[in-house]
């Protein structure tokens, strides 16, 4: 999508890749996200002609589709300065499998190259490419924080969320047990092995809960959804939320797994 240059700006020009579960089941995020861009000086455009990354597609292993879904969100999102997800998996799809998926097509290879340099996950685009390291939000509650696969091990984030976090007033952080572990969800994985994605989040959870935090939090969607689901399956009263709700001072929406 072309970028509107009826108005001159200097701010970088962001494009929100807003993510099928934020979308569909958490605009929250999406609205967090927003904030916590603009406030970092860029102007901020949702292009109206996203739609998913392609990752489910990608690892059932149909390409064909994967291919086609890459070249509809590199053509809505190429004329931006950068691009910005708040979700590691989703970044690392574009960012880390878009040029190996297109490396035959030479026009498509060189474009899917040149999103892949300027796609971002929230909270590693604040800290690494705009150097924020502190946020205007105050809360007061003890907090854990899951590392999300995807974000720690595709785009290596991990130090980013915790300097955020360490400047949120009144935020206690502390780290649970195996907080690098995944929670089973992995996409289709959960739906491919339920029995041993229900062992691996029933662990997380009791790692989790054992820290006796008022809120768990996690930079990616998918992963804070199976969290949630199992803990409120247990009756726990440890709120789910993502990273970028806290970061934005804003817990108005009800707590993921609550609506």
């Amino acid at each position: 999508m072309p970028l509107d240059t009826s108005k001159t700006t200097t701010k970088p020009q962001v494009g929100l890749f807003v993510t099928c579960l934020v979308d569909l089941m958490r605009p929250s995020i999406g609205f967090a996200a927003v904030k916590l861009i603009e406030a970092a000086g860029c102007d901020v455009v949702v292009p109206p002609s996203q739609t998913c990354c392609g990752q489910p597609a990608y690892n059932s292993g149909d390409k064909a589709t994967t291919s086609a879904i890459a070249r509809a969100t590199i053509a809505a999102f190429e004329g931006f300065d950068y691009v910005v997800a708040p979700s590691g998996s989703c970044a690392g799809m574009i960012k880390g499998h878009y040029p190996d998926l297109l490396k035959t097509d030479p026009e498509w290879s060189k474009r899917a190259v040149a999103l892949a340099s300027k796609t971002y996950e929230l909270v590693s685009f604040l800290v690494d490419v705009r150097a924020i390291s502190s946020v205007d939000a105050e809360l007061k509650v003890r907090a854990t924080y899951h590392d999300s696969c995807s974000g720690l091990r595709e785009l290596k984030i991990k130090s980013q969320p915790r300097t955020l976090l360490a400047s949120v007033k009144g935020l206690d952080l502390v780290e649970m047990e195996e907080n690098e572990v995944c929670c089973g969800f992995g996409g289709t994985f959960s739906i491919k092995y339920p029995d041993i994605s229900n062992a691996m989040v029933q662990k997380k959870a009791d790692f989790a809960s054992a820290t006796k935090p008022d809120l768990l939090l996690a930079g990616d969607l998918g992963c804070l959804m199976n969290m949630a689901g199992k803990l409120k399956r247990q009756g726990s009263r440890i709120e789910v939320r993502h990273i970028a709700e806290v970061l934005a001072g804003d817990l108005s929406a009800p707590a993921i797994g609550e609506a």
